[in-house]
């Protein structure tokens, strides 16, 4: 029979009590107070929209141990409160669109098992692993890319170890008070010049360098003068402070490199060396951390730069653009699972891919406070706006916060909330919408990134609001996901400095879970240190890969790397280095929300009590919405099981009619019919492909967990001060 779906609704509140955070696997059984025993298979998703997810599952209701299940159908919609860093999601404001249940003739009956399920379920906190969504999502939306740039950066290529120094510029030399030295002002490394010898230093790696000028030729030095002595003792404490491990100084100081262009350091340890791709007809370079291959075919090499893909027949010649869905066919028969794996992310049409560009629709999710939330804008001078082309707006130019000007209004992003205010400098309170023409902010505009972050729903006490990753820079480009938008930004220099994101001269390379990591040659101090008033802090200048919060972490290097990051099979005899944990995620965190004490998300608990509360469907603004708290998790009166670990056990299926299938022991596919269990083949096709996602999803979900073993604990940043000039 179908069930109505207003009294069902909260039934399939069960549906996504899933088993990650107990270590379970599909299918759930729960057993109710009156004996009775519900199966749920694993869901399969249809559409996310938003932070909307639709979906479906095949259920089956036992009326004790002993009885013969009854297998069914339901269709939800629901809205996901996320936490990307996790890659967890608590479902929330579950709605049943249908719900299907042939063999259940009695509608007395139906209505029982509704009444019980009602008592029980909102006992239970109720999550979902995102890679459950991004492998077996089965409506793929058309995906809307904006025009990028792809000019290549210059390219550089070392045989020796080399850390490439980037400024924005000819150097800008000003004096530092707090420091009462001159330093570099318009590059993210630490450059100062030392009065006692008027000489100019870098610090980065363990080492001390020293040079005649900035742009010309550094060495390391390991006698200091007694100003240098002093912030040297300073750095050294921090470091040995730092909750994480601090990664050991290199045996040989790298060569420094000053770049005041866009540029991309790609270096091998040695010689170049090559390995085969095994299946492939390609080589890749086995002594370097960068991506970088041979065509055997066109004797042609191909590097990966901030996820864009060009070829050159030299290491040291032209490099020019190739698009992802034009590369050789080699490169698509990468085997998942391989050495080199990482870059099917990469390659059009991959499943790797197009998980990539779901994962890029997913948001960060939280609510906010209208009454409590702050945001303080500091100008350098008056307020200074230029015209967004394209748009009837505004953005403000000599600030780091993003202030837009739209119908009257003044509108800033801070750290993922949209705030409003009729005067430039606030007071500012939480918006409750956005300007609709951010939409239309072209990606050469430094605001671009804004039009990723998203206003979901509002009440009387808060907005719930949520970003995507192209906020952070990850952006959606035909067919895969790329870092920045390669247009060049130009900074503000006034009084104060104030850079803005930039694509190039990081290294960026993706990664599946935790989007994208710098070069790990820059995991030792390069970023880290800066100094005030005679104390030692942690250095984060804001404003050169996005939010001022924000810093991608540091990727593995190649000797270090994780192992099995899509394959289906996990190479258990590779001893995974678990103890250089500061090459992934120092200091860092892919949660902004995080950094902020007057917004709620899933991951983060404010005092003792955990509160979960629901987002809305899409980027509107609905009102009056109710909210509704989870419930606790104590004196629970039931509990889901776990099924044995078998994962032969989780190969119940539905169609999107409602039909349900299964494979048995011999891998042949049956349906249920009648109450029984009969072969089947006229739908295999599309059951196939639902049960090669749902392996694809387990193991993407094992080699996520296992990757965590390897990911250090997550200090927070400081927010950066503006560099001033005096």
């Amino acid at each position: 029979m179908t069930l109505p779906p207003i009294k069902f609704h909260l039934f399939l509140l069960l549906l996504f009590t899933t088993y990650i955070v107990r270590g379970q696997h599909w299918p759930q059984e729960i057993t109710l107070s009156n004996k009775a025993i519900i199966t749920i298979y694993q869901p399969q998703p249809e559409k996310l929209q938003g932070n909307t997810l639709s979906s479906r599952a095949a259920v089956a209701y036992k009326e004790n141990q002993q009885a013969e299940p009854n297998f069914g159908a339901m269709w939800i919609d629901a809205q996901l409160l996320t936490n990307k860093d996790t890659r967890m999601a608590t479902m929330e404001s579950i709605t049943i669109k249908q719900a299907k249940f042939p063999g259940i003739k009695d509608e007395a009956k139906a209505n029982e098992l509704i009444q019980l399920l009602e008592k029980e379920i909102p006992q239970w906190e109720l999550e979902i692993h995102l890679d459950e969504i991004v492998s077996t999502l089965e409506d793929k939306e058309k995906y809307e890319t904006d025009q990028l740039n792809t000019a290549p950066p210059e390219v550089i290529y070392r045989e020796t170890p080399s850390i490439l120094v980037t400024l924005d510029g000819d150097p800008i030399i000003e004096k530092d008070e707090d420091l009462n030295l001159n330093r570099v002002v318009n590059t993210p490394f630490f450059i100062i010049q030392n009065p006692d010898d008027q000489y100019y230093y870098i610090y980065g790696g363990g080492y001390w360098y020293q040079g005649k000028s900035v742009k010309g030729k550094w060495k390391a030095v390991s006698k200091l003068s007694p100003t240098l002595q002093a912030l040297d003792k300073e750095i050294k404490k921090q470091e040995a402070e730092q909750e994480e491990e601090v990664p050991p100084k290199a045996d040989t100081p790298p060569e420094i490199i000053i770049v005041t262009q866009p540029t991309e350091l790609i270096q091998s340890d040695g010689k170049a060396q090559f390995a085969s791709v095994e299946g492939s007809g390609l080589l890749y370079m086995s002594n370097t951390n960068n991506d970088i291959f041979m065509d055997i075919n066109t004797q042609e090499y191909f590097v990966i730069l901030s996820g864009r893909w060009y070829r050159s027949k030299t290491l040291n010649g032209q490099w020019t653009y190739v698009p992802a869905d034009q590369l050789p066919e080699a490169f698509a028969n990468i085997p998942e699972g391989s050495e080199k794996d990482n870059v099917l992310a990469n390659v059009a049409g991959t499943d790797a891919a197009n998980e990539a560009l779901l994962d890029a629709q997913i948001p960060q999710t939280a609510k906010v406070e209208r009454s409590s939330t702050e945001c303080n804008v500091t100008y350098d001078g008056s307020p200074k706006f230029e015209r967004i082309e394209g748009t009837n707006m505004q953005v403000a130019v000599n600030t780091s916060s993003t202030v837009l000007q739209a119908n009257g209004q003044y509108y800033c992003v801070e750290n993922g909330v949209w705030f409003v205010s009729p005067q430039p400098t606030g007071p500012w309170e939480v918006s409750t919408e956005r300007p609709s023409e951010v939409e239309r902010i072209p990606a050469d505009n430094p605001a671009y990134n804004v039009k990723y972050v998203y206003i979901y729903d509002v009440t009387p006490t808060y907005v719930y609001t949520g970003y995507t990753p192209g906020y952070l820079g990850t952006y959606v480009f035909g067919p895969t996901v790329v870092y920045g938008t390669g247009f060049y930004y130009h900074p503000w220099h006034r009084r104060y400095y104030y850079p803005r994101p930039c694509t190039w001269g990081f290294g960026m390379h993706y990664n599946p879970w935790y989007g994208w990591s710098m070069s790990f040659h820059y995991s030792r101090g390069w970023f880290n240190y800066s100094y005030y008033g005679g104390h030692a802090h942690h250095h984060r200048p804001g404003g050169w890969w996005g939010p001022p919060v924000y810093r991608p972490p540091y990727r593995p290097p190649y000797h270090g790397r994780y192992y099995g990051r899509y394959g289906r099979s996990y190479n258990r005899n590779v001893q995974v280095n678990v103890n250089r944990n500061y090459y992934i995620n120092n200091n860092h965190s892919n949660n902004l929300y995080s950094y902020r004490k007057d917004v709620r998300t899933r991951d983060v608990r404010r005092g003792s009590t955990r509160t979960i509360s629901r987002p809305a469907t899409t980027p509107s603004r609905t009102r009056n919405r109710t909210v509704r708290p989870a419930t606790s998790t104590r004196n629970r009166t039931t509990r889901p099981t776990t099924a044995p670990q078998n994962r032969s056990r989780n190969n119940v299926y539905t169609d999107k009619s409602g039909k349900v299938y299964r494979r048995d022991q011999k891998g042949n596919w049956q349906s249920r019919q009648s109450g029984q269990w009969k072969s089947s083949s006229s739908q295999t096709p599309k059951v196939e492909r639902g049960a090669y996602q749902r392996s694809r999803s387990q193991t993407r979900v094992q080699n996520y967990n296992r990757t965590r073993t390897s990911t250090p604990s997550r200090t927070r940043t400081r927010s950066s001060q503006p560099v001033r000039r005096r």
